[in-house]
């Protein structure tokens, strides 16, 4: 029994650090909100030309995402993590210190590169050194830390805000340096995954990393379970039968709740609040960046929240539950601009208070919901294929919403681009009518099963 509770304190400790990842994940993507209006000031910059700035971490991101996958199944899961350590190190060093707008546009697509690799390598690595009973939790932490990660770049984005000096943005940036030093020197003494080491006929050498983090009763059953999975793999398919006809339902269903859960419009607020808030009135960039410390407090409480949730009221009614919340929202946020003659000065507080129900139904809906959706629905011969669209899907998505945003502020008008993003939810709540299945409770074969009998997803 005492073996057994240092084991489960160790796999805490080593997934506790693993997952800094996450909280990096979050911290690179968030920090550019706070460092946009003095970035602006500094460098004169035109709103596309921020826009450019934030994409262009995110195009970054999608290469890391696309490559990723094979270079850990080759280098290993634990050298691909401190790899992107370092380039979470150097990426935050080079953004504060660029001395102009190019070299800031090739930093963050560099820096991109690790937060592309990391939203891969990070879950897969805690996921296999995990013990079985735990695994659940362990790898929900990575989640949870990404929300953890933006709050903390506001926090630290709030902090570091000086109305006065225009170069504030610079060490926002080089923040970020701290925890990659701490990923870094954390990963550099864990072990590697069993799983991994045994896919590379190390046999004995993954049995010895089982016996520190695995009950020790659960060691031989666990290692039968690697043999097994990684039998399976052999077998898995190609990208052919992902586009057999049978599979049609999942590969919409994939793809559409990732274009639904960013065209809603949630990573404009994630990386452009503090220049929602000076729009909607408030004065000086320390305000309006400290305005956006409360999106990220809601994000991370209603994403613990959400974990109690999801397997309690099941996919379906949390997915309309949250994207009716969204759309509701989004239309309050519009009035807030739409109103802002009227409504004077209670106009910025009216918008802060629609933008933080929307974040809150946000964080426990379509945030988790597109994860966890795109996991379930495809069988296990291609469920790392589909996985993957889904995942480029995201961060596709994500570039073109955040690399438009302005773009449609010009065009149609500061509330009516909430409003269009409202009308995509209310287009989304009619497209899961259809689409959106009931997974909760649900073996994966059956679901696969109910694919292959050439069922509607709204009929599981």
């Amino acid at each position: 029994m005492a073996e057994s509770k240092q084991n489960k304190v160790l796999v805490i400790v080593i997934a506790a650090i693993a997952s800094t990842g996450g909280l990096l994940f979050g911290f690179d993507t968030g920090v550019i909100s706070g460092a946009i209006p003095f970035l602006q000031l500094d460098f004169n910059l035109t709103d596309a030309q921020i826009e450019d700035v934030t994409a262009f971490g995110l195009i970054g991101a999608v290469i890391g995402a696309l490559f990723g996958g094979r270079i850990t199944d080759i280098l290993g899961r634990k050298k691909v993590i401190l790899v992107s350590a370092f380039i979470f190190a150097t990426g935050a060093w080079w953004s504060g210190a660029a001395p102009d707008i190019t070299q800031l546009l090739i930093s963050r697509l560099y820096l991109g590169l690790a937060i592309g690799v990391s939203s891969f390598a990070v879950p897969l690595y805690i996921a296999e050194i995990s013990p079985t009973k735990i695994r659940g939790t362990l790898v929900s932490l990575f989640q949870l830390l990404i929300t953890v990660g933006i709050l903390v770049s506001y926090l630290s984005d709030s902090a570091l805000a000086d109305n006065d000096v225009v170069s504030s943005w610079r060490p926002m940036f080089y923040m970020g340096i701290f925890p990659a030093i701490i990923l870094f020197v954390g990963m550099f003494f864990l072990p590697e995954t069993p799983r991994w080491l045994m896919s590379k006929g190390k046999e004995a050498e993954g049995r010895r990393v089982l016996a520190k983090i695995e009950d020790p009763e659960m060691i031989d059953t666990a290692i039968q379970l690697m043999k097994d999975e990684l039998a399976k793999d052999a077998d898995q398919a190609g990208w052919k039968e992902l586009f057999k006809p049978w599979m049609r339902n999942a590969l919409i269903i994939a793809i559409g709740i990732m274009f639904f859960q960013q065209f809603v419009g949630i990573n404009t607020v994630i990386y452009y609040s503090p220049k929602i808030f000076l729009k909607a009135g408030f004065e000086g960039n320390e305000a309006a960046i400290w305005a956006s410390v409360s999106v990220g407090v809601v994000n991370v409480l209603f994403t613990i929240l959400s974990l109690y949730l999801i397997d309690r009221l099941g996919r379906r009614k949390l997915y309309f539950i949250g994207t009716t919340g969204i759309v509701i929202s989004l239309i309050f946020m519009g009035l807030g601009f739409a109103l802002q003659a009227q409504l004077g000065d209670m106009a910025k507080w009216f918008l802060v208070g629609s933008m933080l129900v929307y974040i809150a139904f946000f964080a426990i809906s379509l945030g988790p919901l597109g994860w966890l959706i795109i996991s379930e629905v495809f069988p296990l011969r291609v469920r790392g294929l589909g996985a993957s669209i889904g995942s480029l899907s995201n961060w596709g998505f994500n570039t073109l919403v955040v690399w438009t945003f302005f773009k449609l502020m010009n065009i149609l008008g500061d509330a009516e681009v909430f409003w269009f993003f409202g009308a995509i939810g209310v287009i989304g709540l009619i497209w899961g009518y259809k689409f959106i299945p009931e997974t909760k409770g649900v073996t994966l074969e059956k679901i696969e099963e109910h694919w292959r009998q050439g069922k509607a997803p709204n009929e599981l």
